[in-house]
């Protein structure tokens, strides 16, 4: 075993930051630019020069870009330029340390050590079946897409908004607010940051109603959709026979790129979220556009240290956007809470009432999803499910424990003046772009309804 591989999965982090520096300086422009930048790393983390493409193929995954195998660099520049996209495959397989790894823990051993076929199913089971993939010799990693990013802020041409996932808050320390976070995002160039938590009022609106309109006896049940990739795709592939009975919307994040993208000319938008998953949801056919890039917790926590961002100096540009029921989306629990004081709102004599059942952890969401086959009258009738455990909390990308995290997110959720989605007047400013002057309204409205689903 080479110990120089070790822990990639924290060099690879190094690797970025040394690349932000650089390209947000203009630092490179050149091919031979970028191999200074190999060199550079193979001399700081004692590589030999065959293990240069190896160092390169990491380069290249820095910069949203695939792996080329032994090839040299050649045109990465010109493409990130031009393209300014980033394509699938998400997760990437790299050649080179496999061969030194002897772990009985590496995932591999349980996919099949060696087998392409391990990589391809990486692919797709990240988003209907594993939270996450690990490597610490670096042999499989996720493109990172945050250098297409830093030319559009550069060029101006258009607004850029960042929307935040409700897990966000306290991610970089405990005493960096939301105001600051706003704030450092601006400094960086976007025009603002926006809670998804408010979009995820709107959806809890939406699957109210759904759940008032499809559960009316004790026989019926309806599986939410809201938030996780992994736990609709997961429904959608492998239980077609219950995929009836899942709500149509889309996730709060998709929500959130297309009502912007609808409110503001040739808007750009850019998600922050705790989770690979939500890199391959932007990519899904149905789904494609709304977002134009995401990063995770940790890439931009490289980011700010790579730009040496000194909060303390920061503004609180703090916003009351989401309601407490709109920002618990974070954590287990959180949808079936937030749909419940919805519709005890809408229908507060209704008979039958919502029942939830909340799991998290991709082996609690097959159990459940496998018992649902012989589900029996009284059972629950509203089954959340995220792949996480915990929920986004509990993320691969994350900053902090999940028990901080949870206990961040509820205080914030407290912290909100809006107790409800029925109470928020930011979604009732949005609806009213829309022509929709109340709540009663919000379902017939054909547009919205077409925004807010999948096809």
């Amino acid at each position: 075993m080479d110990d120089k591989y070790l822990d990639f999965n924290e060099k690879r982090m190094h690797i970025f930051n040394e690349l932000v520096k650089r390209y947000w300086k203009g630092d490179l422009k050149s091919v031979d630019d970028l191999n200074d930048l190999a060199e550079y790393i193979k001399n700081k983390y004692g590589f030999n020069e065959s293990d240069m493409p190896f160092i390169r193929n990491h380069i290249r995954l820095a910069m949203g870009q695939d792996p080329k195998g032994e090839k040299s660099f050649d045109d990465e520049l010109s493409v990130l330029n031009s393209s300014m996209k980033i394509y699938q495959p998400v997760v990437s397989k790299l050649e080179g340390p496999c061969k030194q790894c002897n772990s009985i823990y590496c995932e591999c051993n349980e996919l099949g050590k060696y087998e392409s076929g391990m990589y391809n199913r990486l692919n797709e089971t990240i988003s209907c079946g594993y939270s996450d993939f690990t490597c610490d010799f670096g042999a499989v990693a996720d493109k990172i897409e945050f250098m297409p990013v830093i030319d559009l802020l550069r060029d101006g041409d258009s607004p850029v908004y960042v929307t935040v996932a409700p897990a966000i808050v306290g991610q970089f320390g405990e005493e960096i607010s939301m105001g600051k976070l706003r704030s450092a995002l601006k400094l960086l160039g976007f025009k603002d940051m926006i809670e998804v938590a408010l979009f995820a009022d709107i959806l809890t609106i939406k699957e109210a109603y759904e759940f008032n309109d499809l559960v009316k006896s004790e026989d019926d049940f309806f599986l939410t959709s809201c938030c996780c990739p992994m736990w609709f795709n997961m429904i959608k592939k492998v239980y077609p026979d219950i995929y009836d009975y899942l709500s149509p919307s889309i996730s709060p994040m998709i929500a959130s790129g297309r009502v912007l993208k609808k409110l503001y000319n040739n808007a750009k938008v850019v998600f922050i979220s705790p989770c690979v998953a939500k890199k391959g949801e932007i990519k899904e056919p149905d789904l494609q556009g709304a977002i134009d890039y995401v990063l995770n917790f940790r890439e931009l926590k490289e980011i700010f240290d790579a730009l040496n961002l000194d909060f303390s100096d920061l503004y609180d540009d703090d916003k009351d956007q989401a309601s407490f029921g709109g920002r618990v989306y974070a954590r287990t629990g959180g949808v079936s809470f937030s749909v419940k004081t919805v519709l005890n709102r809408l229908e507060p004599t209704r008979v039958i009432k919502l029942k939830s059942l909340k799991v998290n952890g991709i082996k609690e969401c097959k159990r459940v999803l496998d018992s649902l086959k012989s589900r029996k009258k009284g059972d629950p009738n509203f089954i959340e499910g995220m792949g996480c455990v915990g929920g986004c909390v509990g993320g691969p990308k994350t900053n902090i424990d999940l028990e901080k995290a949870t206990r961040l997110v509820n205080d914030f959720g407290e912290d909100s003046f809006i107790l409800t989605p029925f109470d928020n007047q930011n979604v009732m400013k949005i609806l009213d772009q829309f022509n929709v002057k109340s709540i009663q309204e919000f379902m017939e409205n054909d547009e919205l309804k077409e925004i807010l689903s999948r096809e």
